[in-house]
């Protein structure tokens, strides 16, 4: 009788911690959000060059601002700097960070999808010299913004954005980490994945039809090669763009909105931040 009372205790004990951490995890995640959009942001456009090309770039950070904060970029899609990255450069503001979407195509290019973006878009991943060359013009208005901490700063991409984020990385940029949602993994050059200097993570819907198996192969093999730091998330149920409302819901055009992916793919990259800026 004592002993199976002695068990029924611990039994007891051990669920009531259970739930006690989880309510205690779920309100912590309730508060963080709240404090998130308590947040007041502001928000600027950005004019700056890449040789003689002008650019423009979305600036958006907290608004009363103490000490140095970390700074991310936020790579557009294929279609420009638009309401999407301008949403989620918000969005990482209200998370205290200083966020930034460069502008890789130039002040005014903003192409309609999907044959004036596809054509745009191909002409930078053609030529991955002027592609690093654009996103390294924008990460230098991060890095020197007088807000950030310059050993603090991380990248996201997403589609065309995410192909850009990992090019970054390539170049040796001297960045914590790299993120890409539902982004392209190709690279012509796989051999600099020896100049990736931070950690890389990876969101990727399973069934993307637009980054084939081949791709996929490659980059891990360039990852575990070149011995970098880095993982690789795979999302059920998820094809292309999986994190844009406006994507639809027609998932057998290849490119559809899922909300469990997009939701799932956005705290795995806040885990990823809170590993790199501990």
């Amino acid at each position: 009788m004592k002993i199976f009372l002695k068990y029924s205790l611990c039994l007891l004990t051990a669920v009531s911690f259970f739930t006690f951490s989880n309510q205690e995890s779920f309100a912590k995640k309730v508060e963080n959000k709240k404090v998130e959009n308590k947040i007041e942001i502001k928000t600027q456009l950005v004019e700056y060059k890449e040789g003689n090309t002008v650019l423009e770039g979305y600036l958006a950070y907290p608004k009363n601002i103490k000490g140095k904060l970390p700074g991310v970029l936020v790579i557009h899609d294929w279609t420009g700097v638009g309401p999407y990255s301008k949403r989620r450069t918000d969005e990482l503001a209200r998370m205290g960070y200083v966020a930034f979407a460069p502008d890789i195509y130039g002040k005014g290019v903003r192409p309609k999808p999907p044959k004036e973006a596809g054509e745009v878009a191909g002409k930078y991943k053609a030529d991955r010299n002027l592609m690093r060359k654009r996103v390294l013009a924008g990460f230098e208005i991060l890095k020197n913004n007088k807000s950030v901490d310059k050993n603090k700063l991380a990248s996201i991409g997403y589609c065309f954005g995410g192909t850009v984020s990992l090019e970054l990385a390539r170049s040796g940029a001297n960045l914590a980490g790299f993120v890409t949602f539902h982004g392209g993994l190709d690279s012509p050059n796989p051999q600099d994945g020896k100049n990736i200097k931070g950690k890389v993570l990876v969101l990727h819907g399973v069934d993307d039809p637009y980054v084939p198996q081949k791709d996929i192969e490659a980059f891990q093999n360039e990852m575990r090669n070149n011995k970098v730091d880095w993982q690789m998330v795979y999302y059920g149920d998820a094809v292309h763009s999986f994190s844009n409302k406006d994507s639809g819901d027609k998932k057998e055009t290849g490119a559809a909105y899922n909300k469990l992916a997009d939701e799932r793919s956005w705290n795995h990259m806040k885990l990823f931040f809170a590993d790199l800026f501990k």
